[in-house]
C-alpha cells in the first residue's frame, strides 16, 4: 500500500527541510511528490539534497514555471499512485504518527481530517484554534487524508486564492463521507509571505464569484455548505 503526499514548493527555503523530514520519518512508505512552483530562491536545491540524503524516503521532484500552487498540486495528482492522498504546504510539518493516525480511523470513509497546531518560523507554538474540529478546517485541504477513489476526478481550479476552498466544495458536493478524529498532528507555520496572508480584493471577489457561480447548480444541501463557507470566508478576512 502506497500513500502519495502532494507538496507544492514556491519560495519556501526557510521551511522546506523541515517539512520534507516530517514526511521522511513517518512510519509508512510514502510517495512524496515535490512540486517546484518556479522558485526563485534555493528551494529545489534544497529539495534535490534531501532527495539524494534519503535515496529510499519516496522524494520526487517534478518542476513548473510559475504558475501557481493549484497547478503544482494539479500536477502533484496526475504523479500520485497511493490508495490514499494527502496534501502538506512546505511551511508546515507533521508529527511522526500522522500517517499511522489517519489511516487507522479511515475504515468506511473517504477521508479523515483532524485538527492542527498554529507554530511560528522557529516551531515555537502559537496556540490551538479553540473552535471544533469540523470547523477549524472545512476548507482546507490539509490535515486530511483522503482516499484516491474519493478525490480522482476533482481538480484545484486555477487563478485562483484560497484554491482549497473551491477543491473541498467539490469534494462536499461530490457526496463522499468524512470523518474527524481528536487527533492534533500537523503544524501549521503563520508565514507572513505566503499568499493567503496578503490582502487582495480582486482575488477575494473572483473567489466569492466561483462559489456563487457553483451554488447556482448545487442542491439545498449544497447551497447551504457554500453560503455558510462565504460567511466563514467573510469573518476570516476581517482577521487578516
Amino acid at each position: 500500500m502506497t500513500i502519495s503526499i502532494i507538496v507544492p514548493v514556491y519560495n519556501a527555503a526557510p521551511y522546506i527541510a523541515p517539512c520534507l523530514e516530517s514526511l521522511v520519518r513517518q512510519k509508512k512508505r510514502l510517495q512524496i511528490i515535490v512540486v517546484d512552483d518556479g522558485s526563485t530562491d534555493d528551494s529545489i536545491a534544497i529539495v534535490r539534497q534531501l532527495a539524494s540524503q534519503y535515496p529510499s524516503s519516496g522524494i520526487e521532484v517534478y518542476e513548473q514555471a510559475h504558475a501557481g500552487q493549484a497547478a503544482a498540486r494539479n500536477i502533484g495528482l496526475e504523479h500520485a499512485k497511493g490508495e490514499y492522498i494527502a496534501f502538506v504546504d512546505a511551511d508546515d510539518y507533521l508529527s511522526d504518527n500522522w500517517i499511522e493516525e489517519h489511516l487507522a480511523a479511515i475504515d468506511d470513509v473517504d477521508f479523515v481530517q483532524s485538527g492542527y497546531q498554529r507554530v511560528d518560523s522557529k516551531k515555537v507554538l502559537i496556540g490551538s484554534p479553540k473552535l471544533p474540529l469540523f470547523l477549524q478546517q472545512f476548507t482546507t485541504v490539509w490535515g486530511r487524508l483522503y482516499r484516491r477513489k474519493a478525490i480522482e476526478k476533482i481538480r484545484f481550479r486555477e487563478g485562483y486564492i484560497y484554491e482549497d476552498v473551491l477543491f473541498s466544495i467539490d469534494l462536499w458536493l461530490s457526496g463522499a463521507k468524512g470523518k474527524m478524529i481528536p487527533y492534533i498532528g500537523y503544524f501549521y507555520t503563520l508565514n507572513p509571505q505566503s499568499t493567503t496572508s496578503r490582502p487582495n480584493i480582486e482575488e477575494r471577489k473572483l473567489l466569492f464569484e466561483a462559489l456563487h457561480q457553483r451554488a447556482k447548480t448545487a442542491n439545498v444541501r449544497g447551497k447551504i455548505i457554500i453560503y455558510y463557507t462565504c460567511l466563514r470566508l467573510r469573518l476570516h478576512f476581517l482577521t487578516i
